[in-house]
């Protein structure tokens, strides 16, 4: 390990973490992103040291959350400041409907500003994230599409891609003739609405992302990638779980894949020892990067 890196981790606190031995894994070449939800704790404690830890394990892309005007508390202009600094880009940013919730940074409040943020700061995509549980209805799901489409053709203006991410609800039927998931895929501009697969959340439904990837190819151009533990079913770091990962990205083409995240909702270890076995199991396994 170069002195420089002895003593960037050091000052991090986590040269503990390279016990793991994967200093010489690391491939420059290889980028790999993170959706930073998985580090929410550290985010609220200190913004610029958490993205330093991300950076100093290897992580180089971001999926972003909690935009509501400024970006954890910072304007566009000191955000973009401290990914420089830290040499991070930002690929993607998730966002609430605001039907309910009325927010800034939600699709149906102070949307076009939203977007116009992310742009500045070089966002590729814009994401729906989630569907709060009183906006689950029937009357909220075939309002849907229509809200996806008009903060799509927005994003569009800005040449940010627009896409729509599941949890396992989705998977749940939505009348007696369709799944909620098949509902918005089918009542969704194809061009202005992509998917963000969650491996996890389709699998622990009991749906095969691959069927997908055939009825509807090119639709999923992001994944987020966490594992599942077989017995409890709750998240795992990438490869400690159930998921055949190997299989489903062989599928990569077929699916449209643009940019994947590694995502840990929650672990019984130190979060950041956790991203960090996930990323030794990526570098040991090309098929995330073929």
């Amino acid at each position: 390990m170069k002195r420089i890196d002895f003593l960037k981790l050091s000052s991090l606190g986590l040269l503990g973490l390279y016990s793991f031995e994967i200093a010489n894994s690391f491939n420059k070449n290889k980028r790999l992103a993170i959706q930073l939800y998985t580090i929410r704790d550290a985010i609220s404690q200190n913004l610029e040291k958490a993205l330093e830890k991300i950076a100093a394990l290897g992580y180089t892309d971001l999926e972003i959350y909690g935009y509501n005007g400024t970006f954890f508390g910072k304007n566009r202009i000191e955000f973009l400041s401290v990914l420089n600094n830290t040499g991070l880009k930002v690929i993607s940013s998730h966002h609430q409907t605001g039907v309910l919730k009325k927010e800034k940074g939600t699709l149906s409040h102070h949307w076009e500003q939203s977007v116009e943020d992310l742009s500045f700061i070089g966002s590729k995509y814009i994401v729906c994230s989630y569907l709060n549980p009183e906006e689950r209805t029937s009357e909220h799901y075939r309002k849907l599409p229509e809200l996806l489409d008009k903060s799509a053709e927005t994003s569009k203006q800005y040449k940010i891609q627009f896409a729509y991410h599941n949890h396992d609800f989705e998977f749940e039927k939505m009348d007696e003739e369709q799944l909620i998931y098949d509902f918005i895929l089918k009542n969704t501009s194809a061009d202005l609405v992509k998917m963000e697969l969650d491996l996890y959340w389709i699998t622990k439904a009991d749906f095969d992302p691959l069927d997908y990837f055939e009825k509807y190819p090119g639709r999923f151009p992001l994944w987020h990638v966490k594992d599942m533990h077989n017995e409890t079913k709750n998240f795992a770091e990438v490869g400690s779980g159930t998921i055949d990962f190997k299989r489903i990205f062989e599928a990569r083409k077929k699916a449209g894949l643009d940019y994947w995240f590694v995502e840990q909702d929650s672990s019984n270890r130190d979060i950041f020892e956790s991203i960090l076995m996930s990323k030794k199991y990526i570098d040991e396994n090309d098929f995330f990067f073929k």
